[in-house]
């Protein structure tokens, strides 16, 4: 998979499956209605009208189902027929499933997924994180040739238009995005520290036209960046705050996303044990993914400013590493007891998010990381856990998460209740809990917004992806495609505009639109 090129196109052209095997997938109701003029392109000689209605006939998804047409050369297979409420209707993860398990093997293979229209989004970020980059097996190093992967959309339904060429320009920068998301997440900390992270920002920045702000080092100290700082102080590579920034004449609102990348989480002195500890080269997902998202939405044109705002460290252990007991003074201006090192993320984003508000000027605050195990436990291992001041985000980050395939849930938003959990006697506050079986993913969530106030009159939304970052031992990319689906409205790019959630009311009148294009707030 890791030398493999994803095109999509409008028409996949036609290839006898033998010389170019080929992937048919869909819901059944979809595959029903495709007409067989549409693919037999695509199947014939081998595989004949009578063998693929027989295939359609014998397919019983529960939950999915496949079945072979052609040998190993062609296969169709179905994604289920209904999803519950808090699913994808483009049943993204299944999808990803089986393009993994079904598409045969070769050098140069084509997918073509049959849906509707309003799924080709999470579709196409579907399929592209079946196709991760990132590889070190010696068989792969010494393979020169690309393989490809021409993906072809079907659409059924009441608007069955094939794609135009900015839909599928769309569609492919998105899956660039993921890709590049999860090639950053597999890569390990020796090959990934915040020298090679700043690396791909400042590539990202280059291929956008966009110099980085990049804070390093003493520096954050100088400036009071004591959460960022105090993490990363040990490692040998420094730690450091980066900013890209799209600044666009006639913006009207400033959002910042703001991303932990902790490259390598030790745990710090409360060190983590020999089972805890593989896999912690993952917690720069959220940093990994803005990146992936600014370079996709920015390439697809975007109204408003909008800032990525990383925050890199390698929490170490050393000699200068911090000590449980020790108090930091963060950005904020608020200070901080720490009596456990492995609660850095809400330190760095903590420092990222004040960094948004007083330097930036935000309107809308974003953060996402891999920030507490107990994600997994509050949401599971599908559903990012989403916290927010706003009732209406709360639901639109449902919504996006139901038409990109990058599913989310709400956490409890209560700071009346959980926030005494760090009370301190000696600072503002601790960075842990004291109680660990009271709502620990709210908690988290809860010390980056305090540091912001829980009267600050912007948006600010928490997003944790600590168990969606990844499936099995890949990551998965996941966030980029939740991203450019939430701030879809403020794109210039029709088809995200289609799956954001905060669109313009269908029934405004005219003289509403022309008002509210000129605050154009997201809600």
């Amino acid at each position: 998979m890791a030398n493999v090129v994803l095109e999509y196109k409008a028409a996949a052209g036609d290839s006898d499956p033998q010389s170019r095997p080929v992937l048919i997938i869909g819901q059944q109701t979809n595959l029903q209605q495709v007409n067989w003029s549409q693919i037999k392109g695509k199947l014939q000689p081998v595989v004949s009208k009578e063998i693929w209605q027989a295939a359609l006939g014998v397919l019983n998804p529960n939950p999915t189902d496949s079945c072979p047409l052609y040998l190993n050369h062609a296969t169709v297979a179905a994604l289920p027929s209904r999803v519950s409420r808090h699913n994808s209707p483009s049943s993204a993860h299944f999808l990803s499933r089986l393009v993994r398990s079904c598409l045969p093997g070769g050098n140069n293979r084509c997918i073509v997924m049959v849906c509707e229209r309003a799924d080709v989004f999470a579709s196409s970020c579907a399929i592209a994180r079946a196709f991760p980059i990132f590889s070190r097996r010696s068989t792969s190093s010494r393979r020169t040739e690309k393989k490809h992967v021409t993906v072809e959309f079907v659409i059924t339904g009441q608007d069955s238009n094939p794609l135009e060429a900015a839909e599928l320009k769309c569609l492919s920068n998105a899956a660039d995005g993921v890709r590049l998301a999860a090639r950053i997440v597999d890569t390990p900390c020796n090959e990934m520290n915040t020298d090679h992270f700043l690396d791909e920002i400042k590539a990202v920045g280059t291929e956008l036209g966009i110099t980085p702000v990049i804070i390093r080092g003493e520096e954050l100290k100088q400036k009071g960046f004591g959460g960022i700082y105090g993490v990363g102080k040990a490692a040998e590579h420094p730690p450091a705050l980066a900013v890209l920034s799209h600044t666009p004449d006639g913006a009207t609102q400033t959002i910042a996303w703001v991303g932990k990348g902790i490259v390598y989480d030790t745990g710090g002195l409360s060190i983590k044990g020999k089972t805890t500890m593989p896999g912690m080269k993952r917690d720069c997902g959220g940093a990994a993914a803005i990146l992936g998202a600014f370079k996709a939405t920015i390439k697809q044109g975007f109204k408003d400013n909008l800032h990525a705002v990383f925050c890199l460290a390698e929490n170490s252990v050393g000699p200068t590493a911090t000590r449980p007991d020790d108090i930091h003074t963060l950005y904020s201006g608020k200070t901080v007891e720490i009596n456990n090192t492995d609660a850095e993320g809400r330190l760095v984003l903590a420092d990222g998010v004040v960094y948004a508000t007083k330097d930036l000027s935000a309107d809308i605050i974003l953060d996402m990381a891999t920030l507490t195990g107990a994600q997994g436990i509050s949401t599971g291992k599908h559903h990012a856990a989403v916290m927010t001041n706003s009732e209406q985000w709360e639901g639109a980050c449902v919504r996006a998460g139901r038409s990109s395939g990058d599913l989310a849930h709400p956490l409890v938003y209560c700071p009346e209740l959980h926030f005494s959990e760090f009370t301190s006697a000696m600072a503002d506050m601790k960075n842990s809990v004291a109680d660990r079986e009271n709502a620990q993913s709210s908690c988290a969530g809860l010390f980056i917004g305090s540091h912001l106030g829980f009267d600050w009159p912007g948006v600010w939304v928490h997003v944790d992806i600590a168990s969606p970052v990844h499936v099995g031992e890949r990551a998965t990319g996941f966030g980029v495609a939740l991203l450019m689906a939430l701030f879809g409205q403020a794109s210039d790019d029709s088809m995200l505009n289609q799956v954001s959630p905060l669109g313009v009311a269908a029934n405004m009148s005219e003289d509403q639109m022309e008002r509210d294009c000129k605050r154009r707030r997201l809600v």
